[in-house]
């Protein structure tokens, strides 16, 4: 199953990889979005050590809570960037027309 994971670790990376190279602002978002998850992916296979719950007295392996909890939250957080971004770029792109990001560097000042 490990290496089930790793393959599809791979592909998430390297497809977030290309859309961020991409020079499109909504691309860029999506890239990061995916990116986002990957790494939440990550965090959760290396937290996996087993099917069971952490309940005293059940003999080990059993999934680590803390690692579960910590990418709950950095899914939350995620969300909230993401919608964060997606309304900044659709002000850019109301502002600017246009989705590229090489027109934007005249804004830089």
């Amino acid at each position: 199953m490990n290496d089930l994971f790793a393959v599809v670790l791979g592909i998430l990376y390297g497809l977030a990889v290309y859309c961020i190279r991409q020079h499109n602002v909504v691309k860029l978002i999506i890239g990061l979005g995916i990116l986002s998850n990957a790494v939440n992916l990550t965090i959760v296979t290396v937290g996996f050590r087993g099917a069971s719950a952490p309940i005293i007295g059940l003999p080990e392996p059993f999934a680590d809570p803390l690692v579960q909890a910590m990418t709950l939250t950095a899914i939350v957080i995620g969300f909230g960037v993401t919608s964060f971004a997606l309304v900044l770029a659709y002000s850019l792109i109301r502002s600017e027309n246009s989705v590229e990001v090489d027109e934007y560097r005249k804004l830089k000042g």
